[in-house]
C-alpha cells in the first residue's frame, strides 16, 4: 500500500509516509528478534547510564578520560533511543509506517549522533596521547576547560557536518513505491526510492563520510602511532603493561566502530546490498553500543574498582536495612 498525500507541479503524487520494512520471515522469528532488541536496549541503558552514575559518585574517577567517556555513555544511550524502540515496533509490525518527516529527524540524529562519536573517540585518542607521550605536562595540557572545549567542539561539528547533508536530502521527492527495505531510515533506501536527480546527495554522502570518518580515524592512528613509538621505549615490562592498560579499552572501542561505521558510510555508491548493510546496522547501533560500557568496565582497573565499592556498598546497606 502506498500512503500519498499532496501533489507535486508536474502532476505527480508525492509520499508522504514511508512503510519500514524490517526483517521479514515466520511470527517466532520476528518474536524473537524483539525479545533480543529489547534485551539489548535495556542493558545498553542500563550499562551507559551507571558508568555516568560511576564516574559522577567517585571523585577518582573525575579525570578528562572519564569525562570523555561519560560523553560517549550519553551519546550511545541517546543513539541507540533514536532507533531501537522503532526498530521494535516494526519488527513485531505494530507500527512499520513513519511519516517523511520523522523519518529525516531519525536520519539525522543517527547520522548526527554517529559523526559526534567519530570525533569524541578521536578526542580521546588525544587524550591518551598527551597521557602517556606526556605524563610530567599532561593536566597542564589536558585541563578540565580544554577538556570540556574537546567535547563541545565534538558534539558541534557532529552535528554541523550532517546539517548540510540533512537539507540536501530533505529537498528529494518521492513518488512511486514507499517501502523502505530497512528497520530504520537510511541514506540508501531514500536515494533508491527517490524519483529525483540523487547524485548530488550521493556525492555529498560520500564527502561528508569521508571527512568525519577518515579525518577523526586519521586522528586516531597518528596518536595511536606516537603511543606505540612512546611504549616502545619504555625498558621495563610492567612499563608496557601499564601504559597499555591505559588506551586498551578505547582502542578495542574504535575498532568496533571504526570498522562497522567505515563499511556503512564510506562507500560510493547506495544501489545494492541493502540486506546486508541491515546486519551491519544491528552491530553498530545495538551491539557496540552494547559492548561499550562493558569493555571500559572490563578492561579498566579504576572502572572495575569503583563498581566493585558501589557494589560493596550497596550490599552492605541491604544487609544493614535487613536487621
Amino acid at each position: 500500500m502506498d500512503v500519498v498525500a499532496g501533489t507535486d507541479e508536474g502532476n505527480q503524487t508525492r509520499v508522504q509516509e514511508f512503510i519500514l520494512k524490517g526483517f521479514p520471515g515466520t511470527w517466532s522469528f520476528r518474536m524473537s528478534l524483539a525479545v533480543l532488541f529489547s534485551v539489548i536496549y535495556v542493558l545498553t541503558i542500563v550499562g551507559n547510564t551507571s558508568i555516568i552514575a560511576l564516574v559522577r559518585i567517585h571523585p577518582q574517577l573525575h579525570t578528562p578520560m572519564y569525562f570523555f567517556l561519560c560523553n560517549l555513555s550519553f551519546l550511545e544511550v541517546w543513539y541507540t533511543t533514536a532507533c531501537v524502540p522503532k526498530a521494535i515496533a516494526v519488527v513485531l509490525g505494530t507500527s512499520q509506517t513513519i511519516s517523511f518527516t520523522v523519518c529525516l529527524l531519525q536520519l539525522f540524529f543517527l547520522l548526527s549522533l554517529g559523526a559526534t562519536e567519530c570525533f569524541l573517540l578521536a578526542a580521546m585518542a588525544y587524550d591518551r596521547y598527551l597521557a602517556i607521550c606526556h605524563p610530567l605536562r599532561y593536566s597542564t595540557l589536558m585541563s578540565s576547560t580544554f577538556s570540556a572545549q574537546l567535547a563541545l567542539v565534538s558534539w558541534l561539528g557532529g552535528f554541523l557536518a550532517i546539517s548540510v547533508l540533512a537539507a540536501l536530502i530533505s529537498r528529494l521527492s518521492f513518488c512511486g513505491p514507499n517501502v523502505i527495505n530497512h528497520f530504520i531510515c537510511n541514506i540508501d533506501s531514500w536515494i533508491v526510492l527517490s524519483c529525483t536527480d540523487t547524485r548530488l546527495v550521493e556525492l555529498a554522502t560520500f564527502i561528508d563520510s569521508f571527512i568525519v570518518v577518515m579525518v577523526s580515524c586519521a586522528t586516531t592512528i597518528v596518536s595511536y602511532a606516537f603511543i606505540i613509538s612512546t611504549i616502545l621505549r619504555i625498558p621495563s615490562a610492567q612499563g608496557w603493561q601499564k601504559a597499555f592498560s591505559t588506551c586498551s579499552a578505547h582502542l578495542t572501542v574504535v575498532t568496533l566502530w571504526y570498522g562497522s561505521a567505515i563499511f556503512i558510510f564510506v562507500k560510493p555508491s547506495a544501489q545494492s546490498s541493502l540486506d546486508l548493510s541491515k546486519t551491519v546496522n544491528i552491530f553498530n547501533t545495538m551491539v557496540t553500543p552494547l559492548l561499550n560500557p562493558f569493555i571500559y568496565t572490563l578492561r579498566n582497573k579504576e572502572v572495575k574498582a569503583a563498581l566493585g565499592k558501589t557494589v560493596s556498598g550497596m550490599l552492605s546497606g541491604f544487609k544493614k536495612a535487613s536487621i
